[in-house]
């Protein structure tokens, strides 16, 4: 017989879809539990979607553990990936009594966090034995996160009187051999289905689904469980997607860094692109896509500030009645070659080849400036560190290659900047502070004017642009600036 203090969701109200990082469920459960998600409620009906416990910083958080694990599976032995396997069941064992009241509730969860942890063990062991890591394998590794996650979280609300359905999204993908629109359009309808047939229940989400085609990790990177998210609110048809983090919401700039950063209360999705892309963790922009292709708002908020009013995200076909940009950031760790043609390459293939050598190695371009016989291109070093001397190897042969460590892109991002003079008021404003630039490139649409500076100028060259162009204007419209950071 159900507890006549259980809170279930309200039957005919609306969706809110709220997703919670892994950061924010290692360091604010109690907040999710026992205050946001009861508060919402009163209001809404609402869907869960976890990702994988974290701690402090995401380096050391479970997901992360659990890659590691798969690597050592296969260089290190036994020793090492059960040594992992351990801690983690140990850190949810130690998370679930700090967090359970309920003896009964505690005992079981206690069970399933063991039985998970001896699973994890034992695929790792097949894994070693068998002496390969599929991707598929390694999808089947990193989901043993979110499924802890859900495990703990369902616990704790249960815990505070609400009642939960936890759901595994493991097996929801079935015969697909295409990620094209229609799998991400079936894959949010089963989702709906499964949420559906909880009843009232508070259902609660993994973030990782499966079985996707060629692996969702390998597909989406660490973004799934925004993606997981997305899918969900599309599916129930939610009238707004949460994204619930440590900060509130997207910024003028890095308030840690530049003072007199705002917050935003409004950002087009076009300009969220451009700021995940260049170094503000906000959301995954074919994420977002899915979400606002069907028209549905995204919230960005603050675990430790529910009060505050956030980010929204969504499109607004009207234009700005002033070309004013929106945000200015910092992407650093970056490397910049410079390749200077023989000359026995022919313009028209000098391009071609350079792209056909960084492809081989996988590696991706963030920036670049070109002409008939030389390129400069921009690259992130953790992604191509491991590639870059067999890279220069073969660059060599096309021409001269110099290359430049410890760079940053600087990126100044919003809407409609064309013909407003914004790059020559960018330009200016570095030049005034004596801040050489290597690259520079802009689109056409000009939602994105970046350039390349030494990384040792790199805050300074961000305060300068704040200070310059993105300083508060009464007359500016709504007040609208930003940047996000987690």
């Amino acid at each position: 017989m159900l507890h006549p203090q259980k809170k279930q969701n309200f039957p005919g109200l609306p969706w809110v879809v709220q997703k919670y990082g892994g950061t924010s469920i290692g360091k604010f459960m109690e907040n999710i539990a026992s205050s946001i998600i009861p508060s919402f409620m009163e209001t809404h009906r609402v869907a869960v979607v976890c990702s994988a416990r974290s701690g402090e910083i995401k380096s050391n958080g479970t997901t992360t553990r659990l890659l590691n694990a798969s690597e050592a599976a296969l260089s290190q032995g036994p020793l090492s990936y059960l040594e992992i396997v351990k801690d983690i069941r140990n850190d949810h064992l130690s998370a679930a009594k700090l967090l359970i009241q309920d003896e009964a509730i505690l005992f079981s969860i206690e069970k399933e966090i063991n039985r998970e942890c001896h699973r994890l063990g034992s695929f790792l062991q097949a894994a070693e034995i068998i002496g390969e890591m599929s991707p598929r394998s390694k999808d089947v590794i990193v989901s043993r996160g979110e499924r802890l996650s859900c495990l703990l979280v369902a616990a704790v609300l249960n815990d505070r009187g609400i009642d939960t359905e936890l759901i595994m999204l493991g097996d929801i993908v079935e015969n697909s051999s295409a990620l094209d629109q229609s799998f991400y359009d079936s894959v949010a309808k089963e989702m709906a289905l499964r949420i559906h047939a909880c009843g009232n229940k508070v259902p609660v989400l993994t973030g990782f689904f499966g079985n996707v085609p060629g692996s969702l990790l390998a597909s989406m990177g660490r973004g799934y469980t925004d993606l997981c998210a997305a899918l969900v609110a599309v599916g129930l048809g939610a009238q707004e997607l949460q994204i619930w983090k440590e900060v509130d919401g997207i910024f003028t700039a890095d308030p840690r860094k530049v003072k007199g950063a705002r917050l935003l209360p409004f950002v087009r999705p076009e300009e969220v692109v451009e700021l995940t892309y260049y170094g503000s963790e906000v959301i995954h922009a074919f994420t977002m896509e899915q979400v606002i292709r069907s028209h549905i708002p995204i919230l960005i908020k603050n675990v430790q500030n529910p009060a505050g009013s956030g980010t929204r995200i969504f499109s607004d076909d009207s234009s700005p009645t002033r070309r004013l940009p929106t945000a200015v950031t910092v992407k650093e760790n970056i490397c910049v070659l410079n390749i200077h043609s023989n000359r026995k390459n022919l313009s028209h293939g000098f391009l071609a080849k350079i792209f056909g050598i960084l492809d081989s190695y996988g590696i991706i371009v963030d920036l670049m400036s070109t002409s008939q016989v030389h390129v400069s291109i921009a690259l992130e070093v953790e992604t191509s560190k491991c590639n870059l001397d067999s890279v220069l190897v073969e660059l060599e042969t096309l021409g001269q290659v110099a290359i430049l460590y410890n760079m940053a892109i600087i990126s100044l991002v919003g809407l409609q900047m064309k013909n407003a003079g914004i790059a020559g008021k960018m330009f200016t404003c570095l030049s005034k502070a004596n801040i050489s630039v290597e690259i520079i490139s802009q689109e056409a649409s000009e939602i994105n004017i970046s350039c390349v500076v030494d990384q040792s100028n790199a805050l300074s060259a961000m305060i300068a642009i704040h200070e310059d162009l993105l300083q508060e204007d009464s007359s500016c419209e709504n007040g609208r600036h930003a940047f996000c950071i987690e």
